[in-house]
């Protein structure tokens, strides 16, 4: 017995005595880690570098490749690096990776956590209308024309407008919009009465644009239609994009000249409200999607949206709401809004 009293005793004393939690315990051996401020410093550098360049984005030039247009196009993306540093900064360890990592999170929340985690939209609105590139290879222009009908829209704007398909369009349209006008491959389908309607040169040598006024019940409100040039990423020329901001300029000036007070824009203009190539429009217009919209509102590719290319936007006007509506058989997605006056 005398014995096995003794044996106990010894193992008891010769055991390691664990005292804290789990959490402290980690935290002794980290702060204990002579490296964790060494480690990593690579990864602090790019998040640092990452936060530079979602600050100046609007000074990286556009002489080489339109880089900056692009890079504005899909800048949202850019917190997908997020996560990606955190992960690779808790593997490593390192303090510096993980602190660092602060910066860019600060930077992308202010430029766009007002998109992502707020719904600004309200209810009702005066005057709703819809935007939609239907695209020249659409296989079902009436399903797709039935389809922006029932958004109950007052005016709906469709681009890419075919000659084979317009007919099929204007029968599909013509017991919900008593008035409608086409200009070259754009067009304006409304509720209300059309005057002044005119193609807009948009220095394309064909017509994707046109001006219209509605007359609504609260009075004339100007609506612009357009399509602007696509753009293509290149291996050997980069983002080419240099008839599309002509156009934009020439859009812009089309659009300063409207003596309505009232006006809105719908249209596929291939950028985003970030692109600055877009500022001849962007700087004179609201988009209803940043002022009343619910996250970023992206609308192409129709299959996996990741840029809102397609816009609605207002002057004199307060936008209420602003949604994607389903998709059709386009490789758009049609927009909607509502607006008071």
């Amino acid at each position: 017995m005398t014995q096995a009293h003794t044996q106990e005793t010894g193992q008891l004393g010769d055991a390691p005595q664990r005292s804290g939690s789990r959490i402290g315990r980690l935290f002794d051996r980290l702060r204990n880690d002579p490296g964790i401020w060494r480690r990593g410093l690579v990864l602090a550098a790019i998040a640092v570098l990452l936060a530079l360049v979602m600050i100046f984005h609007a000074d990286i030039p556009n002489r080489v490749g339109n880089l900056g247009s692009l890079l504005e196009t899909f800048l949202p993306w850019l917190g997908l690096f997020l996560p990606v540093l955190l992960v690779l900064g808790l593997v490593r360890r390192s303090a510096s990776a993980v602190l660092a990592l602060v910066l860019p999170v600060a930077v992308w929340l202010n430029l766009f956590g007002g998109l992502m985690f707020s719904d600004k939209s309200g209810s009702g609105g005066e005057l709703t209308v819809v935007t939609h590139n239907v695209n020249a290879e659409n296989a079902d222009p009436t399903g797709t024309a039935k389809d922006v009908a029932a958004s109950g829209a007052d005016v709906v704007a469709l681009e890419e407008l075919t000659d084979s398909a317009v007919p099929t369009y204007e029968r599909a349209l013509a017991g919900t919009y008593r008035y409608h006008t086409v200009q070259g491959t754009v067009g304006l389908w409304s509720k209300y009465p059309l005057s002044g309607t005119k193609p807009v040169d948009i220095k394309l040598g064909w017509t994707r644009a046109l001006r219209t006024a509605v007359a609504t019940p609260r009075g004339e409100v100007g609506v612009y239609v357009a399509h602007l040039p696509s753009v293509r990423v290149k291996f050997n020329a980069g983002f080419t994009a240099g008839q599309r901001d002509d156009s934009a300029e020439a859009l812009g000036q089309a659009i300063a000249r409207e003596p309505l007070n009232k006006v809105i824009l719908l249209g596929d203009l291939n950028g985003t409200m970030n692109d600055r190539a877009l500022a001849p429009v962007t700087a004179q217009m609201r988009s209803a999607q940043g002022a009343a919209g619910d996250g970023f509102g992206f609308s192409w590719p129709a299959s996996f949206p990741m840029a809102r290319i397609d816009q609605i936007m207002v002057r004199g006007l307060d936008p209420v709401s602003a949604w994607a509506l389903p998709r059709t058989g386009s490789d758009h997605l049609p927009l909607a809004a509502s607006v008071d006056y």
